[in-house]
């Protein structure tokens, strides 16, 4: 079952935080990982507004927690580190969307 990796960022330093862009979609490829939202117009409908969105399919929650605790990722984000604030959730996917 798919699982999805949200991610919600206010980048701080956009020339640090580009670090990170240059490594991370490498160690995504490399789990299966389909970027199905990564920044793009947003409207706050409720809560608290929030800078950049990003959503990311991975073939499974194995391989969505393999890709956050990989070398490859940990290096990409230590690239970012006081570049930006972020909140990210990895969530299973559901079996039936239809239900």
């Amino acid at each position: 079952m798919s699982a999805y990796r949200i991610a919600h960022v206010t980048v701080l330093d956009p020339e640090a935080y580009a670090g990170y862009q240059a490594l991370a979609p490498a160690a995504f490829a490399k789990f299966g990982a389909e970027f199905l939202v990564r920044g793009g117009a947003a409207e706050t409908l409720e809560g608290p507004a929030l800078q950049r969105h990003v959503v990311i399919r991975f073939p499974d929650l194995v391989r969505a927690r393999a890709c956050f605790h990989s070398p490859e990722l940990r290096e990409a984000r230590a690239r970012r580190n006081g570049a930006c604030e972020a909140h990210v959730v990895v969530v299973e996917g559901v079996s039936d969307p239809s239900s």
